[in-house]
């Protein structure tokens, strides 16, 4: 009797690591669009789930921006019942205007799978984010200028989040949802050149591989792969110096901040200003460089002026935040 072929082979392994430390009994959902990546791990996930004595079940998002979406929406959760799975929901969502049609979309789904796992006390949402998707992330986010935790990409356990198709190229991961014979969605926004994530797909990632040589994207993978343990580094590090700068609540002593290396101190500064008040999608590299200035470059600055009408100042020593108001 022979065994699956290779891509399914693949897949359906990837997903038995992600899932092998759940409890028995445990429910998972998948996040599913209708496309071939999310499809391939919806049916890997409903073939290896039931092995591990665990449920399975879906959700597909309708975000409602474009003709047909609906019915669209309805079409993926009558596949995925197909294959099993149960419970399958289909969502309607409102997708607002902060942070870019894409980033909009990101948040209106992410919170519509937040609130199915919470209802069904699912232990795990999967995501079917390839490879390819991950090296996409990098570069999109060394072109902004990102730090090392930003381009360490997208993680493939965060909280109940898990993606466990990081390691798989995304050309096994369409094969494997080819050959489970699930007919897959193709969106148009991934053609459409209007989004930058399509831009790398179609452009820049294939014009790196023509310059360079073909293995960019696994080479952009691993790369996220060891800055995110530098990263987890870093953080446990500015977890542990924490209680030795903190002066008050809200409060970082100047003195004891100046000791640490950069890379810790910036940690601090940042957390700080976010614990303050500043929204996180605002909050920039170069708000915190400025703060970082009032530790090692204090010539009497007055304020930092910071997102949500905040700001940081250095008053006896300690850096501290406020309401952004002139008298400082």
């Amino acid at each position: 009797m022979t065994g699956p072929a290779p891509a399914v082979a693949a897949v359906r392994v990837a997903v038995r690591r992600a899932l092998a430390e759940l409890e028995t009994g445990a429910l998972v959902l998948v996040a599913c669009s209708g496309g071939p990546d999310s499809l391939a791990l919806a049916g890997a996930t409903a073939f290896v789930a039931p092995r591990l004595g665990l449920r399975a079940g879906a959700v597909t998002v309708d975000h409602g921006l474009q003709d047909g979406s609906a019915e669209r929406a309805e079409q993926v959760a009558l596949l995925l019942r197909g294959l099993a799975l149960d419970p399958v929901d289909a969502v309607a969502v409102e997708v607002g205007g902060t942070g870019g049609p894409e980033g909009a979309a990101r948040t209106a789904r992410h919170a519509a799978l937040a609130e199915r796992a919470e209802a069904h006390a699912a232990a795990a949402v999967l995501f079917g984010h390839t490879r390819d998707d991950q090296a996409e992330t990098v570069l999109l986010r060394l072109a902004r200028g990102s730090g090392a935790r930003s381009l360490a990409g997208m993680a493939a356990r965060s909280g109940r989040w898990l993606r466990p198709l990081l390691d798989v190229d995304r050309a096994t991961v369409h094969a494997a949802a080819d050959l489970m014979g699930l007919a897959a969605w193709q969106d148009p926004h991934n053609a459409d050149f209007a989004y930058a994530r399509s831009r790398v797909r179609h452009d820049a990632l294939p014009g790196l591989e023509r310059a360079l040589g073909p293995g960019v994207a696994e080479a952009l993978a691993r790369t996220a792969g060891l800055l995110r343990d530098d990263a987890d580094a870093l953080d446990e590090w500015a977890d542990r110096a924490r209680e030795g700068v903190t002066a008050a609540p809200g409060e970082l002593d100047a003195a004891a901040l100046a000791e640490l290396p950069r890379a810790v101190r910036t940690r601090l500064l940042r957390r700080a200003a976010l614990e303050a008040g500043c929204p996180a999608g605002a909050l920039a590299a170069r708000h915190v460089f400025e703060l970082d200035r009032l530790v090692t470059d204090w010539r009497g600055q007055r304020r930092v002026d910071l997102p949500g009408g905040l700001a940081g100042g250095r008053k006896t020593g300690r850096i501290v935040f406020f309401a952004n108001k002139k008298g400082f």
